[in-house]
């Protein structure tokens, strides 16, 4: 389900009740679309996060956490500037549209008090965050610039006065009564639904489907009672916060979508729903962005071995035939007088076999008979030789294939930050050439993902190479227990405690099964044992290691059970 104007008045009056009055006391911006403001209310610090992201524009309160670049971006400095200190006066929707206003009050450069609103506009690839100076209108700046050669009706640019998108001329579906509803379909056209959204703003293709689902058989009865007892709801605030999977998707509502086939799970609020729903989605597309040169070579990297290993194992099925040359060339040398130059071909009798058959030999016409019998041991001789080097050079692609693989999975799953630590690891490793030389930061530890088991021991994951070793040799201790997806790649895991629980146990085999490239498979093997057990060949790449007297469980992933953890 899209994030309409009927998700936008839950989340609206949900950050109402929760910000109103409060003090704005941190702005940061995670990405150029998206801000994340810490906000002191009700004697706690709560995180409203406001993104314009072109396929997951949302306004929202969040428990998540997110990286912020060691530089912010001028859009997030000028916001710091105006806002941060000021107090929520007010946050409205504006009708039912999904537009949101966030007025505050602060004092300027010379104490006096000022009015500005941050206008946050949810409308996919054209959202937009606006701050505006209430005494004139005028835009103090926004995260999107639109110049008039992009949009004819309203230019978004510092300085220019704020105009509201061109209003939609639909009804608002919260002041409509049974007998409007009735006189407003046209009943003899049918496809009710599509009308519902056409006539009224707010209302997604989903809500439309869910009002006729509820009607039953649908008389114009028992659509105007279902539309009218639905918005009833909506009216009073009165939300039941949802998602459900059908078909092999998900969507989420701030109603129950009984006319969706599949599982569902309630949540207490709308931003707990938000970010079960959003969860690694919208960092997953961050990622995308900024790092898609890097996934592009890490694929090609792994079809370039992929075909390497190919043509090893063509070149090895070759050298099975290197006996057969001795074997001609000692043919050869026994029948030499039957040879004589200028000859293309020669039949001789084959005595290595038991029935001893005639076998034709092919000849070099240009050489005499010895010389033809020598090419032929020169063929074995080198094909022989070439075993070793082949079998070793195999022995290596299938490690740089199992390199690569585990890469991507890591990619899979990879914060901007940890991209970072797989491009910094590919420069070091030589596959990619060195970007502009960074003043190096003395000591910098890598920053592991923390979870907490039910009954409260800390679980440390690796989520890149650099993690992954960093957490089993240096931030582990010799007692605890470490786990690994057996023979698949995946992240080191490592319960942070000498005395383990069952729970804890099969809870970080979980961890280790979902961030591993089994993420979507059932009954996933995972090996533990303890850090004592787990050693690093010499010479070996990152993150890969071997170990010993391991036990073996079997779990499978479950992402609802992996946001319960977090930390």
């Amino acid at each position: 389900m899209s994030f309409d104007g009927i998700v936008t008045r839950a989340t609206a009056s949900e950050i109402k009740k929760t910000l109103q009055s409060g003090k704005i006391t941190k702005i940061y911006q995670p990405d150029k679309t998206d801000l994340l403001f810490t906000i002191r209310s009700g004697g706690k610090n709560q995180k409203l996060l406001l993104s314009a992201n072109p396929s997951f524009s949302r306004v929202q309160l969040t428990a998540k956490s997110y990286d912020n670049p060691a530089v912010p971006p001028m859009f997030c400095m000028l916001l710091r500037k105006h806002m941060e200190g000021a107090v929520i006066e007010s946050i409205e929707q504006i009708d039912l549209e999904r537009i949101i206003h966030i007025k505050v009050k602060n004092r300027d450069e010379i104490g006096d008090i000022a009015y500005k609103t941050l206008i946050i506009e949810i409308m996919g690839r054209h959202s937009n965050i606006i701050l505006v100076e209430d005494k004139n209108g005028t835009i103090i700046d926004c995260i999107k610039h639109i110049p008039p050669s992009l949009n004819r009706y309203r230019t978004l640019l510092p300085g220019q006065k704020y105009l509201s998108p061109p209003p939609q001329e639909k009804h608002s579906p919260l002041t409509e009564s049974a007998e409007g509803f009735i006189q407003k379909i046209r009943w003899n056209e049918g496809k009710i639904d599509r009308q519902i959204v056409q006539l009224y703003s707010g209302i997604s293709p989903q809500i439309a489907r869910e009002i006729t689902f509820r009607a039953g058989l649908a008389t114009k009865e028992t659509l105007s009672e279902a539309f009218t007892a639905m918005m009833e709801e909506f009216r009073n605030n009165r939300y039941a916060p949802q998602m459900s999977v059908s078909d092999g998707k998900e969507y989420f509502s701030v109603t129950a979508l009984s006319h969706l086939k599949g599982g569902k799970r309630d949540f207490d609020s709308a931003g707990e729903l938000l970010d079960r729903f959003y969860y690694g989605k919208a960092e997953r597309d961050r990622v995308k962005q900024q790092a898609a040169d890097l996934e592009k070579m890490l694929h090609n990297e792994h079809d370039k071995i992929a075909k390497k290993i190919k043509k090893l194992n063509a070149s090895l099925s070759d050298t099975e035939k290197a006996d057969r040359f001795k074997v001609l060339g000692e043919l050869l040398t026994a029948h030499l007088y039957m040879v004589k130059k200028g000859q293309k071909k020669i039949e001789v009798t084959n005595f290595y076999e038991e029935d001893q058959p005639k076998l034709e030999i092919l000849l070099d016409p240009l050489k005499g008979p010895s010389e033809n019998a020598q090419a032929y041991f020169k063929r074995y001789t080198k094909l022989k030789n070439s075993v070793a080097y082949i079998e070793e050079q195999l022995e290596k692609a299938k490690e740089d294939l199992l390199y690569f693989e585990s890469l991507i999975q890591q990619m899979e799953s990879a914060s901007v930050r940890d991209v970072a630590g797989i491009r910094e690891e590919l420069e070091e490793q030589g596959y990619v050439r060195r970007r502009k030389q960074q003043k190096a930061k003395k000591n910098e530890k890598p920053v592991l993902e923390t979870y907490q088991s039910t009954d409260g021991i800390t679980i440390l994951v690796g989520k890149n190479n650099k993690q992954n070793d960093y957490l089993t040799f240096k931030a582990s201790r010799q007692n605890e227990t470490w786990l690994h997806t057996k023979d698949i790649p995946g992240s080191h895991v490592v319960i942070k405690s000498e005395e383990v629980s069952e729970t804890a146990l099969l809870e970080a085999a979980g961890l280790a099964a979902y961030f591993s490239k089994a993420r979507h498979s059932g009954s996933v093997p995972v090996d533990y044992t303890l850090i004592r057990h787990v050693k690093k060949p010499s010479g070996a790449k990152p993150g890969f290691v071997i170990y010993d007297q391991q036990q073996t469980l079997y779990v499978t992933p479950d992402e609802d059970q992996l946001l319960k953890l977090k930390k």
